[in-house]
């Protein structure tokens, strides 16, 4: 994450917190000092039971949001610096369609800044890969995972 020409006030450690898919995880805490690198993967896993055709599938990733946070360690229970919000589908696969692309493709955001929060937006710099996978049921019908 970067954020030129910005310094923190408070000193306090950051951790970016990712919630997809219904499920939330976040990273190791890192120095409250920009540029921030957070050198992890962040796995997330999901079945969609009953789902046979990819463009059910494709709505159901529209219906869904992912929220990422920039969020500091103060006392007493954290303060959010930044956030970045989209319909899921679109923040797995930018491209216009549900197809293959380049494995791994590093993309740039611009988060919204907290009103706490001086200076410009923090850009953030990721990668996702994304696999769709079919699966068979006990019943003998195949799902989407």
């Amino acid at each position: 994450i970067t954020c030129p020409g910005v310094l923190l006030k408070d000193k306090e450690k950051l951790y970016l917190s990712v919630f997809v898919l219904g499920q939330y995880k976040k990273t190791e805490c890192v120095p409250a000092v920009f540029p921030l690198f957070f050198q992890e993967k962040l796995v997330f896993e999901k079945d969609f039971a009953n789902i046979v055709d990819p463009g059910e599938l494709v709505k159901l990733l529209e219906f869904d949001t992912a929220v990422l946070e920039l969020i500091q360690l103060v006392p007493p229970v954290g303060k959010i610096l930044a956030t970045y919000e989209e319909n899921t589908r679109d923040f797995l696969f930018p491209d216009p369609k549900l197809t293959r692309g380049h494995r791994g493709l590093e993309r740039e955001i611009l988060m919204k800044r907290s009103s706490s929060f001086t200076g410009i937006a923090p850009k953030l710099r990721f990668s996702t890969i994304s696999l769709i996978a079919e699966s068979l049921l006990n019943s003998g019908r195949s799902h989407i995972q």
